[in-house]
């Protein structure tokens, strides 16, 4: 008779896999870029929009510093397949630091409630947090006025970060009701 080891599916090491996946799908997704200036459009948000969906803020957060670890070590998962050091210390470095704020607020707002406006208003205000965070960053690191990062780093995604938002809250909720289904998350009570 063959012996089989099973580790429950809602254990730590699902949430472990889950995490490093959604750290990957970061990695696969942010670097697909539109340079359109000194900070590009990316899928980057997308990614995180839909990891705190996965995983909440916790391990959404985890899941998102992984991804910039990865990219601080070299790793081309940053915009335009780049990464390093210096590419944090760069102009967009604000915004890729900002990520974190979006997982935070983000993932909040997911775990609080399960009213799809409410996931919205915490994805806007992560969103808004990144904003402020990656402006005052390129402020100082593009010697720019404010003026003029908000009208080449904000204002132009502020419509492309809302239709990534409205498309993570549509899908989001769905993905996570599989994932559960399938017994890779806890189902809420």
């Amino acid at each position: 008779m063959k012996e089989t080891t099973s580790v429950p599916r809602n254990g730590k090491l699902a949430a472990m896999c889950l995490t490093a996946m959604m750290a990957a799908v970061i990695c696969v997704l942010a670097p697909l870029s539109i340079p359109i200036g000194p900070v590009p459009i990316t899928l980057g948000t997308l990614a995180v929009y839909l990891t705190v969906y996965v995983l909440g803020w916790r391990l959404g957060t985890l899941s998102v510093f992984l991804y910039l670890c990865l990219g601080t070590l070299g790793i081309p998962v940053f915009s335009g397949f780049s990464g390093g050091l210096g590419k944090l210390a760069g102009p967009t470095g604000g915004y890729l630091l900002g990520y974190l704020l979006i997982a935070l607020a983000g993932g909040i707002a997911v775990e609080a409630s399960s009213h799809r406006p409410l996931h919205a208003l915490g994805l806007v205000l992560g969103t808004a947090l990144c904003y402020v965070c990656g402006t005052a960053w390129l402020c100082v690191s593009a010697h720019m006025e404010l003026g003029a990062a908000l009208g080449v780093a904000v204002y132009p995604f502020i419509p492309f970060d809302l239709g990534k938002i409205l498309l993570a809250v549509g899908i989001g909720p769905v993905l996570r009701g599989r994932l559960a289904q399938a017994g890779l998350l806890p189902v809420k009570a």
